[in-house]
């Protein structure tokens, strides 16, 4: 477990969501000092990180009484995480912006706030679980809450990040959690789990980047599995890997979103069993305490819901990227998506899936989990 004081001063990274509230109350129940923390990140049409959520934060420190901190960050959030989220999709790949902002702006940005305001440690409201083994490395593990888990979006948190983050919640189920709120009598306005893409408006995404490059609005081609132009599309970036609905095309059969295809400008289409691959390569991999070397196997999650399947992990000549090789064909592997790493409960790291190789039954690899003595 993580060795902390038992009384410190800490700072509550507030939404005026359930999560962090609740967070903030048992930390004062506890004896703890303190403070509430809210980043200002965006207002043209956000469904969170707005003004109406800061001062949902400001009542929820009102009534603990504490006080409460709003720092802006919207500069920071549009460099770090609006910017690359538009070119991602300029490039004809599915962004994971919510990753980027935990690991620059939540983690990173509002930690140094909190330093910066005489803070021993940095509180949220995510379902995670962070302990530091016996040689002091600090470790991320999954929430006991499998349905609430959040550790693939913390994936590329570091080793300070961890050493100075508390997740209350770690064992705590969300049902949990709502009847301490309402036990505790908190003023909180339910509005449902925050969303992915918190910053653009619901039904909006295609607009939202055209209005910042409108260099992706350009019509081409939508292509069968046989090569056969079968309809048209406005721009890639109203697609992505795995879609099946809005495809605008009839062709007897379902189809599936296969490949967005940046330099011919064309969507590529195909039944479901065209759209599953076994193999994938990985761009800016990320370890949380140890690097790997060579190969391990270990389980990957190519996507947030997905429950994850065993895979083989080799890095690349020069560690120019990661190679992972799936024991079982994978449906819609998506470039620009995060695959993440485990061992068990346990998250090894993660890293961006570049691209997508067609299915490869070279590999005599066993159906297990991770190797004994793997390099983890």
């Amino acid at each position: 477990m993580q060795n902390k004081p038992s009384k410190m001063r800490i700072a509550v990274g507030m939404s005026g969501g359930t999560d962090s509230s609740a967070v903030a109350a048992m930390l004062v129940d506890q004896g703890h000092e303190v403070i509430g923390l809210t980043a200002h990140m965006w207002k043209e049409g956000s469904r969170c990180c707005s003004l109406e959520d800061v001062e949902r934060a400001r009542s929820v420190c009102d009534f603990l009484h504490i006080r409460h901190y709003v720092v802006n960050a919207q500069e920071l959030f549009a460099e770090k995480i609006v910017d690359p989220f538009v070119e991602g999709y300029v490039a004809g790949e599915t962004p994971s912006p919510c990753i980027q902002c935990n690991a620059f702006i939540k983690f990173g940005f509002l930690l140094t706030r909190a330093e910066q305001l005489g803070c021993d440690a940095v509180a949220t409201g995510h379902y995670a679980r962070v302990e530091q083994d016996a040689a002091g490395f600090y470790r991320l593990f999954c929430a006991k809450d499998p349905e609430k888990d959040q550790s693939y979006f913390l994936h590329r948190l570091n080793q300070y990040q961890l050493e100075h983050l508390l997740f209350p919640l770690a064992e705590m189920p969300k049902p949990e959690v709502r009847a301490y709120s309402k036990e505790r009598g908190l003023p909180i306005v339910s509005r449902g789990d925050s969303q992915d893409l918190c910053f653009i408006e619901e039904g909006k995404l295609a607009h939202f980047v055209e209005q910042r490059d409108d260099s992706v609005a350009v019509e081409g081609d939508i292509v069968d599995h046989q090569g056969r132009v079968v309809g048209k599309h406005a721009g890639l970036h109203h697609f992505t890997v795995g879609q099946r609905g809005g495809l605008g095309v009839a062709l007897g059969e379902r189809m599936y979103v296969k490949r967005l295809n940046k330099e011919e400008n064309r969507v590529e289409i195909a039944p479901r069993p065209g759209v599953l691959s076994n193999v994938c390569l990985v761009r800016d991999g990320h370890w949380i305490h140890t690097e790997m070397e060579q190969t391990i196997r270990c389980v990957v999650r190519p996507r947030y819901r997905s429950g994850g399947s065993a895979a083989t992990l080799t890095v690349l000549e020069d560690k120019a990227g990661i190679r992972i090789q799936f024991d079982e064909p994978q449906f819609a592997l998506a470039p620009g998506q995060a695959a993440v790493f485990y061992h068990d409960d346990e998250v090894l790291g993660g890293g961006w899936i570049d691209s997508v190789l067609e299915e490869d039954s070279s590999s005599d690899q066993p159906n297990q989990c991770v190797e004994e003595n793997a390099s983890i």
